[in-house]
């Protein structure tokens, strides 16, 4: 059995995710040395949660914009040449690959809270079904490998990557639970639970994202990269074959971001889908500042309480932030009852509001009730996308690899150039 070659590996590190866009950049500046090589050759190994020394662990930060993709990118790009840290780079472009996807095909996420709440009645309706499901999520079911990450999601709030596959491919081919209630234990416990990354996630594995083509969880290939930990041997379906569905999801264009003027007097909401205001291209200052609070809920999955603490206290960060760059302290809205934010208008006399522009997902959901709010009062409403996104998200109608292409110095670009020139999107 090919094991990892140990000796040349760093000190094992356990992370711990302080929602801190300070802890952030230590993070990053920590991790940046093993992005090149280092990360190529072994990001595939899942250590477990007290050895996370080959992978960054930034997405927790990444997922709420404490810190940007270009940031990671940027930092990365000045320290590798763009081939040498090839592995990592595609990685950051994954998650902006699943938001700009799921953006052309919003339904999708539509679809899958739908599904998700009828295989909720089916667990209640189905006490067989219910046991099964019980099973998994509490690490019961006797597959060792599948019940040790059941526990860690819950305890650490984190799943490696590989881990993260291999956990949906047992889920769906061997234990035959319906992916959705899968994909909604995630969104429920991970601290990077992102509507776009984990839906499409779950349905790749399935063989719904690239239909036809399901993955499918071998026991060599978990024994070889959890370095001998798990070896479920003869516990895994044989063959993985691919879900199918009868909904078709059609290619829209992306929603038109008008050009914006800005008023007399307008607010900045701050939300947990993007919590660095300071680097936002707004035209003038905000008048007022305010913070949304965090969603309970992702479609009908109730958040777990350590990832809702832990995004109030990156929205905690991101105020306190947003007061020094802007000079106004910000005012926490009481609820997401869209009634709230016009009263915050209201009594600052606001023309309009601006936030950063939610990706599909529950903000999104929650911005078109406010918007509705807002303009019959009077009172306008303006997102702000970001360059990156405006750069990358028209690539992103087909799969992955077809967002790869090369330049005239055969260096890897996804829609925008990722050479040492990519600073230009930084700020």
């Amino acid at each position: 059995m090919d094991q990892p070659a140990l000796f040349d590996d760093p000190e094992p590190v356990g992370i711990q995710w302080l929602p801190r866009r300070q802890a952030a950049l230590a993070r990053l500046e920590q991790f940046l040395p093993l992005a090149g090589a280092h990360y190529a050759r072994r990001r595939n190994y899942d250590l477990g949660p007290e050895d996370r020394s080959n992978i960054s662990c930034l997405s927790p930060w990444i997922r709420h914009r404490t810190l940007l993709e270009q940031e990671v990118l940027v930092h990365t790009l000045a320290r590798f040449g763009a081939s040498t840290a090839e592995r990592f780079v595609q990685e950051v472009f994954w998650r902006g690959y699943f938001k700009g996807w799921l953006e052309h095909r919003p339904g999708v996420w539509q679809y899958f809270c739908q599904e998700l709440e009828n295989a909720q009645r089916r667990c209640e309706q189905d006490s067989t079904l219910y046991h099964r499901y019980q099973a998994a999520i509490t690490g019961s079911t006797g597959i060792d490998c599948l019940d040790s990450w059941s526990r860690e999601l819950v305890k650490t709030n984190y799943l490696h990557n590989h881990a993260r596959m291999w956990f949906a491919s047992i889920w769906i081919f061997t234990l035959k639970l319906p992916w959705q209630l899968g994909a909604g234990f995630f969104l429920q416990h991970l601290l990077d639970g992102d509507p776009a990354a984990n839906t499409l996630s779950w349905r790749w594995v399935g063989g719904l994202h690239t239909k036809g083509k399901a993955y499918g969880a071998r026991a060599d290939n978990i024994e070889r990269f959890t370095a001998g930990r798990f070896n479920p041997h003869s516990q895994l379906a044989p063959v993985a074959s691919p879900l199918v569905e009868d909904d078709e999801h059609p290619l829209l264009a992306l929603p038109a971001q008008a050009r914006w003027t800005a008023s007399n007097r307008y607010g900045l909401l701050l939300t947990e889908e993007d919590t660095q205001s300071e680097s936002l291209e707004l035209p003038t200052s905000p008048a007022a500042l305010a913070v949304l609070p965090p969603a309970k809920k992702f479609g009908p999955v109730a958040v777990a309480s350590p990832v809702l603490t832990f995004r109030k206290a990156l929205l905690t960060d991101a105020s306190r932030r947003a007061q020094n760059h802007f000079d106004h302290p910000p005012l926490s809205l009481p609820n997401r009852d869209p009634k709230s934010l016009l009263g915050w208008a209201r009594d600052e006399n606001l023309d309009a509001i601006a936030l950063s522009l939610p990706p599909v997902g529950p903000t999104r959901d929650w911005l078109v009730a406010a918007r509705n709010e807002l303009s019959a009062a009077g009172i306008g409403c303006h997102t702000v996308l970001r360059r990156y996104d405006a750069l990358l998200w028209p690539h992103t109608t087909a799969g992955f690899f077809k967002l790869r292409k090369k330049n005239p110095e055969h260096r890897p670009v996804y829609g925008v150039s990722v050479s040492r020139n990519f600073a230009a999107l930084d700020r």
